[in-house]
């Protein structure tokens, strides 16, 4: 039986893809860990083990004893935090047995400073580029984002910390400490022209299977309500930045259609958090992961299923047998 360990197993990603693994057929042992121990992380593995923030001291010794302790064989991160620290340290976690699931490790340090992402697709001349701007001034920005424009850490995911500028008093509101951590970028495209597409990677510059979402967000930055539409409309895009950043396993483009064409939002280097929505419509790339981490086995493209997808707050009631009077 294969052992996987998912971190981050409270989050939307980490026990998104602990319910793509279980809908899998292959037989698997799923250790969830988290910080959070009342979350709802240990309705969806086998195992759950408590671990401490990623940066604090002693987390790197706890998990890579919890890899010999499960005797794990592939390792899957949930939250971004774990997936740069486990990129620091690949080489610890494969020491003990465990296949890490990381994407290259070039592409995991462009896409953690945005800025840095930017710079690197106008060296490569990429159309997709969304024009990106350090300078805090906002007469400068109006003139040359319109309004409103955006503000976005420039480290950071989920859309978390964006925020939407339209006046001036509204920016001169923002602490100067924080702008300096900002960029600025015109709003392009349309709320509802807003795509995640999924590719499966292989590290050479191509890839081998992809699936796209029309998405909505929700108020903390994660797909909310999507809908499946034909993934060939990104393939030359997606082509392109494979070919100009050689990204390995699950890769996540995040794109808004333009009058100009599709522009880039991001590239996230990891599973993203629509991952359970694309493997109850076929597309399970987390099951492709251990795949390829334990077979070396890349994907074929899966048929896709059409339809929508809508998530909800449900409950899921963890029962005590002791009578409450």
């Amino acid at each position: 039986m294969t052992t996987v360990l998912v971190s981050g197993a409270h989050g939307i990603i980490g026990y998104g893809i602990l319910r793509s693994l279980r809908m899998s057929k292959r037989p698997m042992k799923l250790i969830g860990t988290s910080l959070y121990t009342d979350s709802v992380a240990p309705a969806f593995c086998d195992v759950f083990e408590a671990v401490p923030r990623t940066d604090a001291d002693g987390y790197l010794d706890g998990l890579l004893a919890l890899l010999r302790k499960h005797r794990v064989d592939v390792a899957i991160p949930g939250i971004d935090a774990d997936m740069y620290k486990w990129a620091d340290h690949a080489a610890a976690i494969e020491q003990t047995g465990a296949k890490a699931v990381l994407n290259s490790r070039d592409l995991i340090s462009r896409c953690a400073d945005k800025w840095d992402f930017y710079q690197r697709q106008l060296e490569l001349s990429l159309p997709y580029a969304i024009p990106s701007y350090l300078e805090m001034d906002f007469d400068l920005l109006k003139e040359t984002c319109g309004l409103p424009f955006l503000l976005k850490p420039r480290r950071g995911f989920g859309s978390k910390g964006i925020v939407r500028v339209g006046t001036a008093q509204q920016f001169a509101e923002i602490d100067p400490a924080t702008r300096a951590s900002l960029m600025a970028q015109p709003i392009v495209g349309r709320d509802d022209e807003e795509f995640t597409v999924s590719a499966f990677c292989d590290g050479r510059g191509g890839y081998s299977a992809s699936m796209a979402l029309r998405r909505k967000l929700s108020s903390n930055g994660f797909t909310e309500k999507a809908e499946v539409v034909n993934e060939a409309d990104f393939a030359e895009a997606v082509r392109n930045l494979c070919a100009a950043f050689c990204p390995i396993g699950p890769t996540n483009f995040q794109f808004r259609k333009a009058d100009q064409g599709l522009k880039l939002l991001e590239i996230n280097p990891r599973i993203s958090s629509a991952t359970s929505i694309r493997a109850a419509f076929g597309y399970n790339e987390a099951l492709m992961a251990v795949e390829l981490a334990l077979e070396n086995r890349m994907p074929a493209q899966p048929n896709i299923g059409r339809g929508r997808a809508v998530r909800y707050t449900e409950d899921f009631v963890f029962h005590d047998d002791r009578v409450h009077l």
